[in-house]
């Protein structure tokens, strides 16, 4: 073998390393950032938050309503509407955070940086390592600065991709939001039991098809949380 052969198989292995190297570096450093989240996110062990759900999907006539949230560590969560049924995406994140972070069986790793509402966030690609779970990928916008998830984009296997924005204020210390926006293909959309799609008697289906293919929205405001002061595990049944 010339010395130009050796010379070059040596670099190839040394760039190579390196690469992983570099690697192995970003997702621990990106594992650090999760970890510091879910730390924040600790603090609630559970809470009881009242506010209203606003339902913009094109087939379905809800008007908004009042809403009150439960949720339970480490992953019990209900939400009950004043008069009538809650309209959200089946299998969607469940409004807690929590669920997108709980589990550790994923690789996370480094995707950039991108500004969200005017705040700088760190892309975090969360990849399941367990082939059974839903979940194909999380895409998280996390404000590392606050420690906050100020997006998360989720694809799982049967219920498509949701999007979820989330804007803080009052309760930034315990990174719970104020508000909540739900983005989803309507297409993947699974209507909760009882819940018909309301339609003009004049449309086609092709018109009625294109609908479906739109994008939908579920809006939910919180006016106040009461943090930390037990909730009975009978809420949830």
């Amino acid at each position: 073998m010339s010395n130009k052969n050796f010379f070059m198989k040596k670099l190839v292995m040394l760039m190579f390393c390196i690469s992983v190297l570099g690697f192995i570096s970003s997702a621990q450093d990106m594992m650090e950032l999760i970890n510091k989240v879910k730390v924040k996110l600790d603090q609630v062990n559970d809470y009881v938050a009242k506010g209203t759900l606003k339902t913009d999907v094109t087939f379905i006539k809800a008007p908004v309503g009042k809403i009150t949230v439960y949720f339970k560590k480490p992953d019990k969560f209900k939400l009950k509407k004043d008069g009538g049924i809650s309209i959200l995406p089946k299998g969607g994140v469940s409004v807690s955070l929590n669920s997108i972070i709980a589990s550790s069986n994923y690789v996370a790793l480094s995707a950039g940086e991108s500004i969200i509402d005017g705040v700088k966030t760190k892309i975090v690609k969360l990849l399941p390592t367990d082939e059974n779970s839903d979940i194909i990928l999380s895409t998280l916008y996390i404000d590392e600065a606050d420690l906050l998830i100020r997006k998360a984009v989720t694809t799982t296997k049967e219920n498509g991709t949701y999007e979820i924005n989330m804007s803080y204020s009052k309760y930034t210390n315990y990174a719970l939001p104020d508000k909540i926006i739900f983005s989803f293909n309507t297409k993947d959309y699974k209507l909760p039991k009882g819940v018909t799609l309301e339609f003009e008697e004049n449309e086609k289906t092709s018109d009625v098809n294109k609908l479906k293919n739109k994008k939908g929205k579920v809006e939910i405001i919180y006016s106040s949380y009461t943090i930390n002061q037990g909730v009975d595990d009978s809420v949830f049944k």
